[in-house]
């Protein structure tokens, strides 16, 4: 056991392995074992893992290879929101945005690319145990950027930079929000405080714009130039 800042020794970081390859398990727990203040408890291929098995088996850490694994129903929350949180970490993967943001999503407190050393899983194991994340410089950056376009899109910031770049006036921009959430041309009015009148000339002159037929067909043409964001 490794010896605490007190001096008193630490209770093993306990793992668990979800890894498809048989090899690559074996030679993961062999790798853990080589550690003093490492302990695998079990193992097993994803297909097969299940997290009331990972829970029983008392770990604070899951090795993962396999993000279907991850997205397993409930795998993710039931580790959660166990009485002691379980961590997880997904190694050799591809530094694709999309599947790291999804994995975050799920939960992940780690992840690492394919080129990852085998110093460099200790290492992650042992951030996570601590409650750090790890990833690359760059996945890490995503994340920062995916808050920033939803906290903007929950503010309307994101629907009314992009109106304006479609050309459409402040009121029309505030219309087509409003027409986008299934208000009617009454309620509209009733909400700006306008005439039903002035509403229905606003809506006219943005339909002729965005050469729409009808006001579902302005707010779709809208949406799919991106100047709308997808309804929640």
């Amino acid at each position: 056991m490794e010896p605490s800042a007190k001096g008193k020794p630490r209770d093993p970081i306990r793992v668990y392995l979800v890894v498809q390859n048989r090899l690559m398990r074996e030679a993961l727990a062999r790798l853990f074992q080589k550690q003093s203040d490492l302990i695998v408890v079990g193992q097993s291929a994803p297909g097969e893992a299940k997290a009331s098995q990972v829970l029983s088996a008392g770990c604070s850490v899951v090795v993962l290879d396999s993000l279907s694994a991850v997205c397993e129903p409930g795998f993710m929350d039931n580790l959660a929101n166990a009485r002691s949180a379980v961590k997880s970490i997904l190694f050799g993967m591809d530094e694709d945005e999309e599947c790291f943001l999804k994995a975050v999503r799920e939960g992940i407190s780690g992840y690492l690319l394919k080129e990852a050393s085998s110093t460099e899983i200790v290492s992650a194991v042992r951030s996570v145990a601590r409650g750090e994340a790890v990833c690359s410089g760059r996945l890490c950056m995503s994340v920062f950027n995916e808050f920033h376009r939803e906290f903007r899109q929950r503010c309307g910031l994101a629907d009314e930079e992009a109106g304006v770049k479609a050309g459409l006036t402040f009121r029309q921009r505030q219309l087509i929000s409003l027409i986008a959430k299934g208000m009617s041309n009454k309620e509209i009015a009733s909400s700006l405080n306008l005439s039903e009148y002035t509403v229905k000339n606003h809506v006219y002159r943005i339909m002729k714009h965005v050469e729409a037929e009808s006001r579902q067909d302005a707010v779709d043409l809208v949406r799919s130039r991106g100047y709308l964001s997808k309804p929640s």
